[in-house]
Parts: C-alpha cells; sequence; structure tokens
C-alpha cells in the first residue's frame, strides 16, 4: 500500500489489523525495523528547523499517523487513513511481545515524569508475563556506549525510546544497527506516562473526536506552545503547502565557496567546492539551500555554514534573481520528489559566493544531505556537476568570474 505525503513526510495508511500483521511480520524477519509516529508538531520540526529529522522520518520502515490534524490533512489529499496513536501502538507492542515471549527494552528520559522504576512497576503489573529491563538514559543521541552494552546483554527483540522527539528518532538511527538483536524500534515519547499513571488520557469520546489537544492542555497548560503549533501553525502551514506554493517558486541560494591556489606559472587558480548528495550517488552540485524569509546574504551565509559545519570564510557578494526552474520527477530532497518535499512549483535561485581560509578537516558535511565532497578547477566545474545543474552552473560561474576578475 503506497504512503501519502505531507508536508514532505511519507505517511502509511494501513489500518490497525494490518499494523499488527505487519508487526508480526517484522518480528520474524532477518531485518531490522524503525516505526514513526509522526505527529503534526513532529512535522513541523522535520519541515521546518531539522532537516535530519526530515530524513529519518522518510526512513521510517512504517509510518504511523499520530494526530487528528494528519488524520484531516489525508482528507484533503483525498485519503482515508487510520489515526494509530502511540499511546494506542505502545500498548499491542507489549500484548504482542508478552504473547509471543519477545524480549523488551525500554530506554527512559532520567528527566522526564516516569522514572524507570515507575515504568518497571507499571510492566509488571499490567503484563506478569512479559520479560523487559528498563533503564533511565540521557538525552543523547550518542556517546551512551554503557546503556547499549547494558541493551546488548539482555538480548531484546524490542525496543522502545522514550526520550522525546526528536531526541529519540535520532537515537535509534544512530545506535539501532548497534543491537543486532532487536527486530523492532520505536520512539514513544511520554507515552509510558499514561502506563504509570502519571498522566491520565483523555477520555475516549475526546480522543474519538480529535480533541485530545484540549483535555491536554487543560491538564497541562505549560504544553500551549506546543499545542498551538499542532492545532493552529500545522493546519495553516499544510493550507499553504496544499493550495498556495504549487503555484509559487521557493527563493533559494546557491552557495559558490572558492579558495584559490598558485599555478606552476604562477597564475591564480580558483577551486570550487562541490557536494555529492546523498540520495543520489554520482548527483554532484553547489551547496544550496532555501532562504526562509532571509535576504540573500544572510540566507547564504547561514545555509553555508550548516552545509559544511564550518564558519571558516568570508563573504563576497550576494546576487539575486540569477535563475528559475521548475522541479522535475527527478529532483527529490532525501528520496521524497521536491514538489512533495517543498510544496513549490520550482525555485528562484540567487547566489552567494565566499572565500575559504579553513582547512579540509574543517569541512565536515552533513551525513543525511551528503555523501561526499570535494574542490574542483573553475575550469571543470561544469563538467563535474550532473547534467540536471549545468545550465544554472554556467550562469553562476560565469558571476563568479566577473566578479574575481574585478577584485
Amino acid at each position: 500500500m503506497n504512503p501519502i505525503n505531507i508536508l514532505g513526510i511519507n505517511v502509511n495508511t494501513y489500518n490497525k489489523q494490518e499494523v499488527l500483521a505487519k508487526l508480526v511480520f517484522f518480528l520474524t524477519s532477518d531485518k531490522q525495523h524503525y516505526l514513526a509516529t509522526p505527529n503534526p508538531e513532529m512535522i513541523l520540526e522535520a519541515t521546518s528547523r531539522d532537516e535530519e529529522l526530515f530524513y529519518i522520518l522518510n526512513k521510517a520502515d512504517l509510518s504511523l499517523p499520530d494526530g487528528m490534524g494528519l488524520k484531516i490533512a489525508a482528507w484533503f489529499l483525498g485519503s482515508s487513513i487510520s489515526r494509530i496513536t502511540g499511546a494506542d501502538l505502545t500498548k499491542d507492542i507489549l500484548a504482542l511481545a508478552e504473547k509471543n515471549n519477545q524480549k523488551v527494552a525500554v530506554l527512559n528520559w532520567g528527566n522526564g515524569l516516569s522514572s524507570a522504576e515507575d515504568i518497571s512497576q507499571a510492566l509488571a503489573n499490567q503484563y506478569p508475563g512479559l520479560k523487559f529491563i528498563a533503564q533511565d538514559i540521557a538525552r543523547k543521541v550518542i556517546g551512551q556506549d554503557d546503556i547499549i552494552e547494558v541493551v546488548k546483554k539482555f538480548q531484546p527483540t524490542i525496543i522502545f525510546v522514550a526520550l522525546g522527539a526528536p531526541w529519540q528518532e535520532k537515537f535509534i538511527f544512530h545506535n539501532l544497527s548497534k543491537l543486532s538483536s532487536i527486530k523492532i524500534a520505536i520512539g514513544v515519547g511520554g507515552v509510558f506516562d499514561f502506563l504509570t499513571k502519571k498522566i491520565k488520557r483523555a477520555p475516549k469520546i475526546l480522543r474519538a473526536i480529535g480533541l485530545e489537544w484540549l483535555w491536554r492542555l487543560a491538564k497541562q497548560p505549560w504544553r500551549w506552545r506546543r499545542i498551538y503549533r499542532a492545532t493552529i501553525v500545522f493546519p495553516a502551514k499544510f493550507f499553504l503547502w496544499r493550495f498556495i506554493y504549487p503555484f509559487k517558486y521557493r527563493p533559494n541560494v546557491v552557495c559558490l565557496l572558492y579558495q584559490t591556489e598558485q599555478g606552476r606559472g604562477g597564475e591564480i587558480i580558483y577551486k570550487i567546492l562541490i557536494v555529492e548528495r546523498a540520495d543520489e550517488p554520482g548527483h554532484w552540485q553547489l551547496p544550496q539551500g532555501g532562504r526562509d524569509g532571509e535576504d540573500l546574504l544572510t540566507a547564504g551565509q547561514r545555509e553555508l555554514a550548516e552545509e559544511i559545519n564550518s564558519s571558516k570564510f568570508k563573504p563576497v557578494v550576494a546576487l539575486d534573481k540569477l535563475h528559475v526552474y521548475e522541479f522535475g520527477e527527478k529532483i527529490s530532497k532525501f528520496g521524497v520528489k521536491a514538489k512533495l518535499a517543498r510544496g513549490y512549483k520550482g525555485q528562484k535561485q540567487g547566489l552567494f559566493i565566499a572565500e575559504f581560509f579553513g582547512g579540509d578537516e574543517d569541512i565536515k558535511i552533513n551525513h543525511w544531505e551528503h555523501r561526499n565532497w570535494q574542490w574542483v578547477n573553475d575550469s571543470e566545474l561544469v563538467s563535474q556537476v550532473h547534467p540536471l545543474r549545468r545550465q544554472a552552473t554556467k550562469i553562476f560561474l560565469n558571476k563568479f568570474k566577473q566578479i574575481v576578475a574585478d577584485k
């Protein structure tokens, strides 16, 4: 069954029975499986602030919508989806584990409402036949090798990570391969607070009509910002993505980072940085990204710093409105078609030129975005980038040559 796409995030449309069948299959499979339960707030975070989270969510083996906002969004896309909450899914998985004699590990945020001891008591009372361990951990993606060793020694087939988004998703992504016994990994946020009765779930009638958020607001008023984003910001952004952006071009900045070296004859040789896309081996291009409402110079500095994780460059010039193009079927973001990931018809690009004064060791590309990088001579730039990028790259290179000639 094909997933639907909401703001660039793929979401499965399985009903509860189909999900349970998938879980049984996952437990008998030789592979590891990551389950995601995206909600409106998580999707907003992934699409506006956290590209790594965007990448991870779209790598999920099963992505189940948690939130009435996603159900309504799917309706506007012509699809009907079953809302499967993280709380309900967790109970289903625990019951399945108990029935099939599967070991379970729970990694719990140590500063949350429920402690590992609270969770252990709740599981022992509610699932007396379940074999499990529960451990309190910090909100750290990597560097918790002692916890990893404890889990490895226990050899569970199912792991719940209750750190809250995006920490739990990133913890699973970076550590799952170290835990070879795990067949199912899922981030569950504060779900275990319901099992420990630290928090009371909304009445079924409120859950059924999509007003669970109102119950949470009444019980936890300090969550109002999160609820506002889920109930106001998400619908507004979805409306723009679905009905407005498809007719507009996304403002984009291309970053041309260069360094110089002296040739054998004393001439200046310009080296330009290009990057290879993580989702398409062999697709080389100049670094680029959205402007996010910023002026071109500000956006260029931010985007370049994010792309190479270094600030060792000096801005030279920013040139607006140099190239416009429409998204094609082959242009994507982390495997998601650009029209879906961005929502826009295409892009209108400006150019940010900067000179690099660091060393190669200072350049650290993001694993979810690029797989490699290299310096190329300006004379070879056009031939080295992907054919889809060559027309625009010619324009940017000509502007670069004009700028350095005038220096």
